[in-house]
């Protein structure tokens, strides 16, 4: 079911076309108080969409305009990410698995979205990835694969990455020649500058949301897979 619930929390793109589409979890009790605050002026936050659990679809910003739902941060080397993206809201506190009716839901809105935008799968991302340290959503129980196998994402195929280096030289900026060419490859794939240690977390929400520890082969094979969605 869709409805429409105006936010009047909007405002013009700046010239930017669409270019991105940022998914993001509510981290509130319910769909209720998400709306609530979404459509409250004093909150200065909103977005284009959002998704009850049940796959109800509230479209509270028109696609032509701007909605305040990324915050600061970056994507393929530019800011101002409200202006060039449509934000997608799921109701979710951020602790549990997304219902099946919800990614049904979101599965058809990104089906929409892309196909009147133009747009290619790399293009829906998270808020963690254009937020790295700053924001985790939608966080490391919802499933990137899933899309990616609708075409509504991506996901790597991990590529033989080069041998770990046998000696702790640093290279520039401090990193280990293992971790600089790690970070090369967010880099490439979009990320934006931030710590090793930041970078590595937000790419491991998305990619290997259970994996702990030091910079490891799974990663940088995984990382370097991403070199092909770059262009």
């Amino acid at each position: 079911m869709s409805l429409t619930h105006p936010s009047p929390n909007f405002g013009d793109r700046r010239g930017r076309r669409v270019e991105l589409v940022v998914l993001h979890y509510t981290a509130m009790p319910g769909c209720a108080e998400a709306l609530a605050r979404l459509c409250d002026p004093a909150a200065e936050v909103s977005a284009h969409y959002l998704i009850d659990v049940d796959g109800t679809v509230l479209s509270m910003v028109d696609e032509g305009a701007r909605a305040w739902h990324a915050g600061a941060g970056e994507w393929r080397g530019e800011g101002d990410v409200n202006s060039r993206s449509i934000g997608v809201e799921l109701a979710n506190p951020g602790d549990r698995p997304f219902a099946e009716p919800q990614m049904r839901a979101l599965e058809r809105v990104l089906s929409g979205i892309l196909d009147r935008h133009g747009l290619a799968p790399r293009a829906v991302i998270g808020h963690s990835d254009m937020a790295p340290g700053r924001k985790g959503d939608p966080g490391r129980r919802f499933d990137w694969r899933r899309l990616a196998e609708e075409g509504l994402s991506v996901w790597p195929t991990p590529v033989a990455a080069p041998p770990p280096h046998p000696s702790p030289t640093r290279g520039e900026g401090g990193a280990s020649p293992d971790m600089a060419g790690f970070l090369d490859d967010l880099r490439a794939f979009g990320y934006p500058e931030a710590a090793p240690a930041t970078l590595l977390a937000a790419f491991r929400l998305r990619f290997r949301p259970w994996a702990q520890g030091p910079l490891d082969d799974a990663d940088r094979a995984l990382a370097a897979g991403l070199r092909r969605f770059a262009d």
